[in-house]
């Protein structure tokens, strides 16, 4: 399990927020984040409340303790790192059961104090950008914030792509059934969004095409929607190009995987994050995803289970 109870020392009488800061010297940030999230217990493993005073001469803390299941950082440098994420991994924990994230392989090998710059969805395989230290983290994650950066993915599409092409549709919440969902809307509407695309291989039996993906805006699902909305959806998909019954299975994790692969052609999400490059400190990276699982199912044989 990733998280597990230690036993610290605090001052009785103190609040639990006072005794976060003075006795554990932890920062305001996270001694309210800890609260909030429930993490923080008296001997009975009750849930401490913020401002709650503390009865005891000790308390106990869910503390996250990353474990390895044998991923290795793709290359490792003095700051940073950069994992080749596979597909379904989740990037962090969303519970306190959750068994396994990318994280536990991020504190494994580098310590409490790194973290993942950015997120990619849990089936998207490929690159990850992690800080090794919190100012580094910082920083990486603010030059996402301001798309300092130039990322490239590939995707296994559903029909003939013959050329190039621009998608620049505005994206908004669909607003239905599916609320983790977006939606293509005018101009007026959503968020800015465009993608680039490019062909670049096609296979005539399954009727798939191979394609390099720009997103030149980082919006959620963007390139899920954008792909779909012009119909191409990606192989795999479970939430576009479905029915609103099987995108709600799948949410629920009740999805079985013939059904899967029925509905969406796959029993994974075919998208990669292929290639980032980036500008730290003055030098400019350039890395490339050494997983060549998206080739292997592109050009095998590909039979659909029903």
């Amino acid at each position: 399990m990733p998280f597990t109870l230690k036993k610290f020392s605090v001052t009785k009488g103190k609040t639990i927020q006072i005794a976060l800061l003075q006795d554990l010297t932890l920062s305001p940030k996270i001694s309210s984040r800890m609260l909030s999230r429930g993490r923080i217990f008296n001997s009975n493993k009750v849930p401490y409340k913020i401002s709650q005073v503390i009865e005891e001469d000790y308390i106990y803390m869910a503390v996250f303790e990353g474990h390895t299941r044998g991923l290795n950082p793709l290359i490792t440098f003095t700051d940073f790192a950069i994992f080749d994420k596979p597909s379904n991994l989740m990037i962090h924990p969303i519970s306190k059961s959750t068994e396994y994230s990318l994280l536990d392989e991020i504190r494994y090998h580098f310590g409490d104090k790194a973290n993942q710059a950015h997120r990619i969805d849990a089936e998207t395989s490929g690159l990850v950008l992690v800080g090794r230290n919190n100012k580094t983290t910082n920083a990486l994650a603010t030059m996402f914030e301001k798309k300092e950066y130039k990322k490239a993915y590939l995707a296994i599409v559903k029909g003939k792509l013959e050329k190039e092409i621009t998608i620049d549709k505005n994206l908004k919440k669909e607003g239905k059934a599916i609320g983790v969902r977006m939606a293509t809307c005018s101009k007026e509407e959503g968020k800015e969004s465009i993608t680039n695309v490019k062909p670049l291989k096609y296979n005539k039996d399954k009727d798939l095409t191979l394609i390099e993906v720009n997103p030149i805006t980082g919006r959620q699902h963007q390139i899920r929607i954008h792909l779909n909305s012009i119909g191409h959806t990606i192989l795999g998909d479970p939430i576009y190009g479905v029915c609103d019954e099987v995108a709600e299975e799948y949410l629920n994790k009740t999805i079985s995987k013939q059904t899967r692969i029925k509905h969406s052609g796959s029993y994974r999400l075919w998208l990669q994050a292929n290639y980032l490059e980036f500008k730290y400190k003055g030098a400019i990276y350039k890395i490339y995803s050494k997983n060549k699982d998206i080739y292997q199912e592109f050009d095998k044989e590909f039979i659909l289970k029903k």
